[in-house]
């Protein structure tokens, strides 16, 4: 199962990414420019200071000078006249070295490394006074300076960045405001409210071919509804008459043929059966899951309600010689469509006797059990197989082999009942060998 992503976090994340993805971009040419910059500048101090050692009288205002930049930059030097050294700075620590230095380093710059730390070092003489002059500095003091404008930086890079996130999460939540308002007013859509959606302002291209698309489907659907409608009300008027009349028909040919009762009883019980179709087609075409609001509901007495249903079934309970058990706690009141509940209770039971064998049982309990209405009907006929338990209220489903007569709308029909009243069906295999259902009723329909 794929997961659903946030399209204004997405938009968020997107903009925020690429402007670190170009903050840190900026952040490395910064930093190779001010390391180009800062190698270039410490290199010219080193030559200016050559340069002053060999050329001019250290022990007068020019050492004084050398001394000063020495001190400040953390540069070392040493003054050679062949062997014999003129001029130290007072930290310099490379004996070692100086002795050295003319034969092992090309006039010039170079890199070594020494005491755990590398160097940078600058060697030139002047052949006039054969003299000669080493240069040192370590690497590490060029970058202090560098190393805290880089950390001084990147805080800055980051504080920018929590202020553009700020910035982007106030402003694209405020551009889908106009995506929100689409939404809200597509969910507010029933089979009563089909009018065009109209884009609120300012509006955005990228919105108005789906708002339209949306408009066009919207009208083939209100074209649909009208017509299913339609055929709803001439369906439940063409096919009630005839069916009716069969009836009367059947009644007036009872008592003229008594000896042909018998063959009219089951004539006249298909008949009956293919009037409980039909209504239960049409009831079915007319139920809306969605639109709980606008259906009539009343406080109905639960145990009346099964009552009422076992009386009316009792004729067919009776054929079979059915006994029905019931355990029914009374005063147990909700807030529901009474003909509603009656057609699924009806529905349910009718089912349990159909399946239920000759001479059978079908058990009824009507409890309060933690916080909920419960309705079990269970049945001793045949043991029910877990894939008949998951497609049970399927329209039209009916198992394999099965001899009993249905349409294999029922207990799709009252699933959809019980989705009016945000209530459950469950189907399970019953102790009994058959099948059970139980209805369950949220407390929060009580009155």
């Amino acid at each position: 199962m794929s997961h659903a992503v946030s399209l204004q976090s997405k938009l968020i994340k997107t903009s925020l990414l690429s402007s670190m993805v170009a903050g840190v971009l900026a952040l490395l040419l910064f930093m190779g420019i001010s390391l180009y910059q800062t190698m270039r500048v410490q290199d010219q101090l080193m030559d200016e200071i050559a340069d002053m050692l060999l050329i001019s009288d250290v022990t007068g205002t020019s050492g004084q000078q050398v001394d000063e930049l020495s001190d400040e930059f953390d540069i070392q030097y040493q003054l050679k006249d062949q062997q014999k050294v003129l001029s130290e700075s007072e930290n310099f620590h490379l004996d070692h070295l100086s002795s050295t230095f003319k034969n092992n380093f090309d006039e010039g710059y170079d890199l070594i490394w020494h005491d755990q730390q590398l160097w940078r070092i600058y060697t030139t003489e002047n052949p006039e006074l054969n003299t000669s002059v080493l240069v040192l500095q370590p690497i590490g003091e060029r970058f202090k300076d560098l190393a805290q404008n880089v950390m001084g930086y990147g805080l800055i890079l980051i504080l920018l960045w929590f202020i553009q996130w700020l910035i982007l999460h106030f402003a694209v939540k405020r551009q889908f405001k106009v995506i929100h308002q689409l939404s809200k007013e597509i969910s507010a859509k029933s089979a009563d409210n089909l009018a065009p959606i109209q884009q609120q302002t300012p509006e955005l291209k990228e919105l108005q071919p789906m708002v339209w698309q949306l408009n066009q489907l919207l009208q083939r659907l209100e074209q649909s509804l009208v017509a299913e409608q339609r055929f709803t009300a001439d369906a439940s008027h063409e096919l009630r008459s005839p069916l009716s009349a069969i009836q009367m028909r059947l009644q007036v040919l009872k008592r003229k043929y008594p000896d042909l009762a018998q063959d009219l009883v089951s004539i006249q019980n298909d008949v009956s059966r293919g009037t409980q179709v039909l209504e239960n087609l049409l009831l079915l075409a007319r139920l809306d899951p969605t639109n709980t609001t606008q259906l009539p509901k009343t406080e109905i007495d639960l145990q009346l309600v099964v009552l009422d249903v076992i009386q009316a079934l009792q004729p067919f309970a009776a054929e079979k010689n059915i006994q029905i058990q019931t355990q029914l706690s009374p005063h147990l009141s909700i807030l529901a469509n009474e003909k509603l509940i009656f057609s699924c209770i009806r529905n349910l039971i009718d089912n349990a006797i159909r399946y239920a064998g000759q001479n059978g049982h079908v058990f009824i309990d009507l409890q309060q059990k933690h916080q909920q209405v419960k309705i079990t009907i269970e049945d001793d006929g045949q043991g029910v197989t877990d894939e008949v338990l998951q497609r049970l209220g399927e329209r039209f489903y009916r198992a394999l082999g099965t001899k009993t007569q249905g349409s294999g709308l029922g207990l799709s029909i009252c699933q959809k009942i019980m989705e009016l009243h945000a209530g459950e069906i469950h189907f399970s295999q019953s102790a009994h060998g058959g099948l059970k259902v139980e209805l369950q009723f949220p407390l929060n329909l009580h009155r």
